[in-house]
Parts: structure tokens; sequence; C-alpha cells
């Protein structure tokens, strides 16, 4: 058992308003593992006035020293990682592999990344007789989900702290063990008391009284699409800044003439990865006519191949899904799909061997319409829905982009011009291009019902400035004055 009793507020662990807790599960064996506080109301205030009263002090500390506090807690993550890749390897289901390199590798690498931004962004910019200057956001609500609690921690967070801004965190009640050990390193970092505070909580206590606080500046999101519109319908009363990085279905688009090999690897990964619970996840796999036949028999082959089982194991491809909620969500889809499609994989029922977790069998479905509710609605889970085209690339673009969601995609086609040329044309805000890879400094965030502003790298820091012109009497009287930070 892993007992978190305290809240951490204004630079120390407190107790909480209230005794009640929340418990977490274990997500392959369905037992609890670990408590934390059910944070009040009033546990929210004190850390936002915390925070508040913190703000000015931490806000005039130089753009560089906040960068070595950013770098130093992605140094204490990379000496955790053992510690932290089994908590949220039982808190999610991820298979211990790529939880070590996933949930805490790329969790570090965004902090480190947003350190080197924030170190490289100019001071100011001149214009004219003007000089624009960027000051923090104010006081930050960081409202984080389950699936990745420290990556998702760490593109609120990193750039948060990196401009200036103090923050207040929500993690998930589902998987918030592992931002407990966050607040523990940053514990240790001397911040000034209220730069960093931590209350977890139900979101609609905890969560909506940060996006509706009058002293809450910005509060960033990342959650379903329903979560998203209510935080903005909540913010909208005091009109502060919003981020939302919400839900997707994203398209993976093959064109005619690329490499099989290689496509339906990357189609089968882009799907599948952290068991399908990923918002960014290539869940519609678009494919000519012609090749719909071979499409199946080679992601067939490929999921009946996967090791489905205990995720601390090693050799564990896919494990559980990461709660008894989302287990119903996703067989409840799995049963729909088969009224919609032709099952090639998977199905409903239990995973043979296996009796007791949340664990659903890898699934794919085929020769499916494209309004199908398993081709257009987030599952969240292991499913691969495949939809053909047979009028050309135009149909094969025209229904990648079908969807209320534009979060990601992928395109695999005969060469990277190709692919290029039909990216271009997708409504998403990232397309992996012939098998192309995530970059932690490339700006991440979507179009459409999939959110508002960009994360990651310079552009996400960007999200937690607000621009201030500075008028000058001429071009001239600018001259005066250096880069100063």
């Amino acid at each position: 058992m892993i007992e978190r009793p305290d809240l951490y507020i204004d630079g120390q662990w407190v107790s909480p308003a209230s005794t009640e807790v929340i418990s977490v599960d274990e997500a392959a064996t369905g037992e609890i593992i670990g408590t934390v506080p059910a944070g009040a109301p009033a546990d929210a205030e004190r850390a936002i006035v915390a925070a508040r009263r913190s703000f000015d002090t931490w806000a005039q500390v130089p753009i560089a020293e906040r960068a070595d506090v950013v770098t130093a807690i992605a140094a204490g993550l990379r000496e955790r990682e053992s510690e932290l890749a089994r908590i949220m390897t039982q808190e999610v289901g991820t298979p211990i592999a790529t939880s070590a390199r996933v949930q805490v590798g790329l969790a570090a690498s965004v902090f480190e990344t947003i350190a080197e931004a924030a170190r490289e962004l100019p001071a100011e910019e001149r214009i004219g007789n003007s000089m624009v200057i960027r000051v923090p956001a104010g006081v930050v609500g960081a409202i984080t989900p389950w699936n990745y609690p420290l990556y998702q921690l760490a593109a609120k967070v990193g750039p948060a702290l990196a401009a200036g801004c103090t923050v207040v965190v929500k993690p998930s009640s589902v998987a918030p063990l592992a931002t407990f050990v966050l607040a523990d390193i940053v514990d240790g970092l001397g911040l000034p008391d209220g730069a960093f505070n931590l209350v977890s909580g139900r979101g609609a206590l905890v969560g909506d009284m940060l996006s509706s606080h009058p002293q809450v500046d910005m509060v960033s999101l990342t959650g379903s699409t329903g979560a998203g519109v209510q935080v903005a319908r909540s913010a909208a009363g005091t009109v502060k800044k919003v981020a939302l990085e919400l839900g997707g279905k994203s398209a993976f688009l093959l064109a005619e003439g690329a490499d099989m090999d290689a496509a339906m690897a990357a189609a089968v990964r882009g799907c599948f990865v952290n068991n399908g619970q990923t918002c960014s996840a290539t869940t519609r796999l678009i494919v000519p006519q012609s090749l719909l036949a071979e499409v199946e028999e080679r992601v067939a082959a490929a999921v009946n191949a996967m090791r489905v089982g205990d995720p601390l194991d090693e050799s564990t491809d896919l494990g559980p899904v990461a709660s008894e909620g989302q287990f119903r969500t996703v067989t409840k889809y799995i049963e729909m799909g088969m009224s919609e499609g032709t099952l090639i994989a998977g199905g409903p029922g239990p995973v043979e061997g296996i009796d007791r977790g949340y664990f659903v069998k890898p699934t794919v479905f085929s020769r499916l319409d494209p309004g199908a509710t398993v081709v257009q609605e987030e599952i969240f889970g292991p499913v691969l829905s495949i939809v053909s085209y047979d009028e050309g690339i135009e149909q094969g673009i025209a229904i990648a982009n079908d969807s209320e969601f534009g979060l990601s995609g992928a395109v695999f086609a005969e060469d990277i011009p190709t692919a290029v040329s039909i990216a271009r044309r997708l409504r998403t805000g990232q397309v992996a291009v012939n098998g192309g890879r995530f970059n932690a400094k490339a700006p991440f965030g979507g179009f459409k019902a999939s959110g508002v502003g960009r994360e990651l790298g310079h552009h996400g820091l960007m999200e937690y400035f607000e621009m201030v012109s500075l008028q000058f009497p001429s071009a001239d009287d600018l001259g005066a004055f250096g880069q100063t930070v």
C-alpha cells in the first residue's frame, strides 16, 4: 500500500480539510494499492491563495534560474525511474518496458526540453518604436489525466514554472500516485513557498474550483472533450486563459505504393501503444480497397500475436485498461462493433487465462462504414477500426477529415514528398509521415473538438506568457535598453 495522507500546499505537506480518501486500484488485479486525500474546496482555496502570494516572488526569479529548477525536476524523475515506472504500470496498466521509456522517460525529456526552450527564448522583441516583453500569465490551475500522469504533468508544470507562473496541480483520481512523487522532488528544490501546490480530489470539486476561481489566471486541462467543455464554461465567468488538450480519433491513412511491412508495423504500434489509452492514438486505419484483404491479414496476424498479460512482466505487449469504468466503456464499444463491422481479431469476452483485473482483448473491426459508431467515437482502449476507400486518395483524405476531432494522424505513402502532400491536407494538429516518430520539442495540440492551444517546446512555453508592448517616443529611444530577462 502507498498511503499519501497529506496535500502539498504553500511549500509543505499539510493535512487536508477532510478525512475522506480516494482509493487507487491496480489495473491488473482490481485490488487497492494506495490512497490519496479527497481534497475539498477549502484545500483548493488554500493552495490558490498560496500560489497567488508566491507569484510575485517566483516571477522575479531570472528565467535561467527557473530553467535550472525545471531541469532539476527532470533529474529527480530519472533518479526515481524504476519506482515511478512501477507505480504507473500498476495504476494505468502500461507494460513496464513502455512505462520506463514513455511514462517516465518522456516526462523527464519534456521538462528538459522546456528548460532548453526557456534558456533560448529572446528576452524581448522590438517592433518600430515598441518593445514587446513577455510576462508570466499568473497562477495556473493544471488538471491532468490518468493515461500519462507524469508526461501530461510535465507538459503543464514545466512551462508554467519556467515562464514564472505559480501552479496548483489537480491529478486524476484514477492515477494520482506518481504526482505525489514529483511533489516530493519539488519539495527538495527550494522553490518559494506556494510556487508549486498539489491538491488531489474529485474533478467536480477541485477541478471546477480551479477553472472558476477569480485568483487563477489560467487553467490547463488534458482530458475528454466533455471535461474540456465544462472547464471552458467555468473559466469563461472570470475570462481566464484556457489551454485544452482533449480527445482524439486519429486517422492512419495508407496510400497506394506504400511499404506495407513498415506501414502495418506503424499502424499497429500507433493504435495499441499504452493499451490504446492514448488520445493521439491512430485508431482509424483508412486503406485503399485494393489493399484491404492484405491489410486485414497483416493486422490480424500482428494483433493476434500480441502477448496480453501482467504489465509488470517485461515480455508483455498489452496490459489492462486503467479502471473498471474504462473496462465497461471499452467492452460496450466492442459489443457495438460486432454489429457494425467484421471482426478480424479479438472481440468481446474475457482474455484467456486471466480471471481478474481490467483486461480487454486487442480488437480489430474491418469493413466499416465511415459513420459507424466505433469509427467516429473515441473508445480509449485497444480497438482498431479499418475503413476502405475505392475512389482514390481524395476520398481517403475526406474520410480522414470526417471527424469531430483533429488531434493527430499518420500518412504512409510510396515516398516522403507524396506523404507530405497528403499530410498537408489533413485537419489535425500533428501527422506522422511515413513512420515519423513523436518529437517532444514540436507543438502538440489539436483542431476542432480536440482542443485549444499547444503544448511542448517553445510553442508550449509561450502559452504561459502574456505579451506587453512598451511604447517609446521613437525607435531611437529603444537603443538605451539592452536585452533583459
